[in-house]
């Protein structure tokens, strides 16, 4: 049997993801969480096979227990969360999630991440498998980019590289920055030749890296 944990702040959402995953014969939810502090203490007490967490929660998030849940080797996580954004992707992944998921995923989807999960493969949303490997693939690894090249950066280039790891748009930095929106244009693409990159998405991991943002 796989055990399971459902961590989620809301408890409709609970019951309907335990309601869906004991339809199949080998998985059994152990038990549930309504934040990251309780998940982390039910995922010792309970040493389930895979939490499945929510991001957004009150107290420690989902993602802050996901990093104490693979640091201490506890359970492999799965997140399964309402947002699709790059900051949840990237921060889930980051803390050592195996797997991403959004919550309009089908019953039959959920049961077959839980699985592979489980069985010690990954697993991503397809929503958002085409821009993970966008950012990740394609990346310049920061570990070996961003300590020499974020020393050539401006003063006002390290602004703007913060910017971009927050997400902001070139309009978002200009109102951010009090600069025209030409003039983050230009910034945006002086700091991507600078640190090498092709792409905003891989200029924000470093930034995320170098905890500019």
């Amino acid at each position: 049997m796989i055990r399971v944990l459902v961590a989620d702040d809301h408890a409709a959402i609970r019951a309907g993801m335990r309601l869906m995953l004991e339809q199949a014969d080998d998985i059994e939810v152990v038990g549930e969480a309504a934040d990251g502090a309780v998940a982390i203490r039910q995922t010792r007490a309970l040493q389930p096979d895979v939490v499945l967490m929510d991001v957004r929660m009150p107290g420690t998030d989902g993602i802050q227990a996901t990093r104490e849940i693979t640091a201490a080797g506890l359970a492999d996580v799965l997140i399964l969360t309402t947002f699709d954004l790059d900051d949840y992707l990237f921060g889930a992944l980051r803390a050592g999630a195996a797997g991403f998921l959004l919550k309009s995923v089908e019953p039959a989807a959920l049961v077959e991440a839980v699985r592979r999960v489980a069985a010690g493969d990954g697993f991503l949303a397809p929503e958002v498998t085409r821009r993970l490997l966008t950012a990740f693939v394609t990346a310049v690894p920061p570990a070996r980019a961003a300590p020499s090249s974020l020393n050539d950066l401006t003063s006002r280039e390290r602004d703007v590289l913060a910017g971009l790891g927050r997400g902001l748009s070139n309009a978002d930095l200009a109102a951010d920055l009090s600069i025209t929106e030409a003039t983050a244009k230009t910034h945006v693409s002086r700091v991507l030749a600078k640190l090498g990159c092709t792409s905003r998405v891989q200029a924000a991991i470093i930034a995320r890296e170098a905890g500019l943002a």
